[in-house]
């Protein structure tokens, strides 16, 4: 590490003193390496072998593709011709049941991990063999059977996941790594850098690998970034950092080979630059035409397979009779696993098998209610149930800024550091994607987690990772995401419009979450107990002006309330009022100002399942409905059940449906803009309206 810095300062200098016009000005992307320089290696005839054959396979399987995407038999290919060597060369170092995970360019990971073909081929044309079902593409999918995660288009996402699977080998005592690539364009987004600070900071065993291909799609590194190197980047995570001529197979597996038996002994992360070229489109519609033709020119002399032929036939390892019989066995068996891939019926699916992939099945258990009780506030309730599902599952792990010391901003982990230690309860940098990301990773190897949102206002940094990693995962490739997600939510207590925003419906709306709200301290305390034993991803939303308002009678034991069912907490003929959180409880003191009125009052409590079938039946009773929601009506929950009870209950309907939700501003911070933006001092006036219809 010293002499990585020292080198690094000492070059900056120079390039300070020099001003290094070719390197801000030039053309992008020339190369360092100048030739190939393949040295004597000490790896027997067999490894040099099987590093030829390794890179010869995923191109003649891309040589075959390029011509059956002119034939209109596969939609779109994302070409890795001319990177075959750090594929090949990064897999063959690693242990096969340690985790990669690739991207577009890296067909040389699923093939060294020996993948049948015919299932490559299904997965690209949809097909049942395949690895998603046909509801994913090209390489959108992972393989627990292989120990490959794939990535979704939001590049970034998928460098904090294997943190979360590196964290895990460490929690695990496992003396494994995890490998995960990005191209040069990729380390443009912030997940990039939460995922380095966060493994240099937990001193996580992963491999950031870098293919320094020269463009992001058609835009070159000099727009990319102004550092020299990307490897430089390491010094500021305090992270060893290596550049490596991405198309010398060589160097590639000996120096890669050498740093993973390193990092297992010694985890830690480090950051890896593969220097290599893009020789087609970022797919193949793009084409090439916006690169240099001399810049094509010389990265084609630099092909890695053709150099590392040429140089094997010069030390006497391979010869053109073997060059031949490895390529007819390869073309053989691309022959014979496409024609099972073509062979294969058109997927067809089902409504039913559709939407029951989208989560996995849950098995509920009901743990019952003890008679033992204490009167104890909401936020105490949380604490509890926390406890009681650590004591449950000894590998939970909580992660969130301030949780572990200092007991989280509102103290409900205050005495969690103490029995659980700071393994399982762990503080985390200020990067709400990438410790999404990670808890993503964690379950990957069947490590369940929590992730506490300071606020829940600040979950918009963590939105992708939450939308389109977790909640998409099982329904592509049948993977659970095993992830609970506290959110302390709300106004009424002046915290202004970044510290008091309920935005439940960001997440109803996504499929693959599970969003949880409830409005008691009893029903808090089960409802996440719950949460920690469904492996689906949970949005468990708390509302901080009930944290320490509201107090009830809370089993002393472990117990459990299944999602899906609303509390009935007053019943009568007249009317149904819908609300959850803290609308419940405004609703409660509205009703007490008309004590003539019979109203079914339905605590909704989970949001998303909802339980429509007590929604119908008090409908259809009353005959006239008010939903309550503190939320801004517009897009809201209210909106939703509104719609649904429209389209299910109208006949039964003797007045219109009535919604009420805060008013379309974003929170105000001061307490008489706050009370008149919330709803809470409008719900007499709407019954009113409701009972004189």
């Amino acid at each position: 590490m010293e002499y990585i810095f020292f080198f690094s300062l000492i070059r900056k200098l120079i390039n300070l003193i020099t001003f290094d016009y070719q390197y801000y000005f030039m053309k992008p992307a020339t190369t360092e390496f100048t030739s190939i320089n393949y040295k004597k290696s000490e790896l027997s005839d067999s490894t040099l072998l099987s590093l030829y054959r390794g890179m010869l396979k995923p191109r003649l399987i891309e040589e075959k593709m390029l011509i059956l995407l002119r034939q209109g038999k596969v939609s779109k290919w994302f070409s890795g011709i001319g990177q075959e060597a750090i594929s090949i060369g990064v897999t063959m170092a690693m242990q096969s049941d340690e985790y990669i995970l690739p991207m577009h360019r890296n067909l040389g990971v699923f093939t060294a991990r020996e993948i049948p073909l015919n299932r490559l081929f299904s997965q690209w044309q949809g097909k049942a063999k395949g690895f998603t079902k046909g509801r994913d593409r090209s390489f959108h999918f992972g393989t627990q059977e292989f120990k490959i995660i794939g990535m979704i288009s939001h590049l970034g996402p998928q460098l904090g996941v294997a943190d979360g699977i590196a964290l895990a080998h460490k929690l695990k005592n496992e003396n494994k790594l995890t490998a995960v690539f990005t191209g040069e364009g990729g380390t443009s987004e912030g997940d990039f850098h939460e995922a380095l600070n966060i493994a240099s900071v937990w001193d996580l065993p992963v491999l950031f690998c870098i293919e320094n291909n020269g463009y992001g799609l058609s835009t070159p590194t000099t727009e990319q970034y102004r550092c020299k190197n990307l490897m430089d980047r390491g010094i500021g995570y305090g992270m060893e950092a290596h550049k490596i001529d991405g198309n010398n197979i060589l160097e590639v597996y000996t120096k890669i080979s050498e740093i993973a038996e390193s990092v297992r002994k010694n985890p830690r992360p480090v950051l890896l630059e593969f220097i290599t070229f893009r020789m087609r489109g970022h797919e193949e519609a793009s084409g090439t035409k916006y690169v240099p033709e001399e810049l094509m020119e010389e990265w084609s002399s630099k092909d890695p397979l053709n150099n590392y032929r040429d140089y094997l036939k010069e030390m006497g390892v391979l010869s053109e009779a073997v060059i031949e019989l490895y390529t007819e066995e390869i073309k053989k068996e691309i022959d014979d696993n496409l024609k099972l891939a073509f062979e294969e019926e058109v997927i067809v699916s089902s409504e039913s098998e559709e939407l029951n992939d989208v989560y996995q099945e849950f098995d509920y258990k009901h743990f019952e209610e003890s008679e033992e009780v204490e009167n104890i506030r909401f936020i105490d309730a949380i604490a509890k149930g926390l406890q009681q599902s650590m004591q449950q599952h000894d590998d939970l792990v909580l992660m969130g800024q301030d949780i572990a010391e200092y007991g989280g901003a509102f103290k409900i982990t205050e005495n969690s550091l103490k029995e659980f230690g700071k393994e399982r309860v762990r503080n985390t940098p200020i990067c709400e994607s990438g410790i999404v990301a990670t808890a993503m990773g964690l379950s990957i190897k069947g490590i369940k987690s929590m992730v506490e949102m300071q606020f829940a206002d600040f979950v918009s940094t963590g939105f992708n990772p939450i939308v389109n990693y977790l909640a998409k995962v099982h329904y592509r490739w049948d993977q659970q995401a095993d992830v609970v997600i506290r959110m302390p939510c709300g106004a009424g207590v002046q915290a202004g419009p970044f510290h008091s925003q309920t935005n439940e419906a960001w997440f109803t709306k996504t499929p693959g979450l599970k969003v949880v709200y409830p409005a008691f301290p009893k029903d808090a305390k089960g409802l996440l107990n719950t949460a920690f034993n469904d492996p689906n991803p949970v949005m468990f939303f708390e509302h901080k002006a009930l944290y320490r308002s509201i107090r009830q009678e809370v089993p002393t034991n472990y117990y459990t309330i299944p999602f899906g069912k609303a509390a009935l907490l007053t019943e009568g003929n007249d009317l149904t009022i819908i609300a959850y959180g803290a609308a419940v409880h405004w609703a409660l003191e509205s009703l007490l100002e008309f004590p003539e009125l019979h109203v079914d009052l339905l605590d909704l409590r989970t949001l998303q399942p909802l339980d429509t079938e007590s929604i119908f039946k008090s409908v259809k009773k009353t005959g006239r409905v008010l939903i309550i929601n503190e939320d801004s009506v517009f897009g809201s929950i209210a909106s939703d059940i509104a719609a649904q009870i429209g389209e299910e209950c109208f006949e039964y309907l003797d007045a219109p449906i009535k919604r009420l939700g805060s008013m379309e501003t974003p929170i105000p911070f001061t307490q008489h803009l706050e009370n008149q933006y919330l709803p809470k001092n409008r719900i007499n006036e709407k019954l009113k309206e409701l009972i004189a219809y």
